[in-house]
């Protein structure tokens, strides 16, 4: 028996990958967080569908396994990549009491590729993806990987930046980015990347960002000290010769 853990990338089915859109065509069962389940579009007519809300992870996943196990082809969708921030862990985690089930991740284009991809070229050179939210990782531990990775002048990609909960933690986040780097240092944010007229694109500074107002579907990238802006794009250098 396979149960697997699927990212459908931005939402867009212009940047599904073809396997994962192969599984989720062979499947009898889609399981998922509700938003996401509204980005399936044609992909779900036909399927049974479970959906949870956002709190839901737990009872999501133990629900897949179990319609796994009762020999229905199941899939769990995450947005992007499930294994970066999304369902797959949970997935592995749970299954592990039911050795005759397997779990297969079929990979998706994660956020920090699709907002990069907007905005430019700006994760060429080394980058760290970070997410704001505190749900799970206590904020203090978020504070030391900010901390560290600016001081060693990493481009950081930021998932989760602000929720009415969190309105403060973006302009946090560049706090603590401007300990180690200047207030012109080239940054950009993405807000519904890849899902067609709705997304949204700004290039800034760090000092500009930090004052700017962002929500869950948001994507920021804060630069190194090798990003400029070129055409309008931000792009950080590699160090090749010109």
């Amino acid at each position: 028996m396979k149960l697997y853990a699927v990212g459908i990338g931005p939402g867009d089915a212009e940047y599904l990958a073809p396997r994962a859109r192969e599984v989720i065509l062979d499947c009898d069962c889609i399981v998922g967080y509700s938003g996401y389940m509204k980005l399936m579009g044609e992909l779900a007519s036909g399927k049974e569908l479970i959906a949870t809300g956002m709190t839901g992870e737990n009872e999501r996943c133990k629900t897949a396994i179990q319609e796994a196990l009762s020999g229905k082809k199941v899939c769990v969708v995450s947005s992007g990549d499930a294994g970066i921030y999304g369902m797959a862990t949970l997935l592995y985690e749970l299954a592990e009491a039911h050795p005759s089930l397997e779990v297969e991740v079929v990979p998706g284009i994660t956020a920090a590729i699709s907002a990069a991809a907007i905005l430019g070229s700006p994760l060429a050179n080394d980058f760290a993806v970070i997410s704001l939210s505190d749900l799970l990782t206590p904020w203090e531990v978020i504070e030391k990987r900010l901390d560290l990775c600016n001081m060693a002048d990493m481009a950081i990609c930021i998932y989760n930046p602000s929720s009415k909960k969190r309105s403060d933690y973006l302009m946090k986040a560049c706090q603590i980015a401007l300990r180690h780097k200047p207030g012109g240092t080239k940054c950009g944010y993405v807000r519904n990347a890849l899902r067609g007229e709705d997304s949204q694109a700004l290039v800034l500074t760090l000092e500009e960002l930090s004052s700017a107002q962002v929500d869950m579907f948001t994507t920021v990238i804060i630069g190194n000290s090798a990003t400029r802006v070129i055409g309008g794009k931000l792009v950080t250098a590699r160090g090749y010769r010109i």
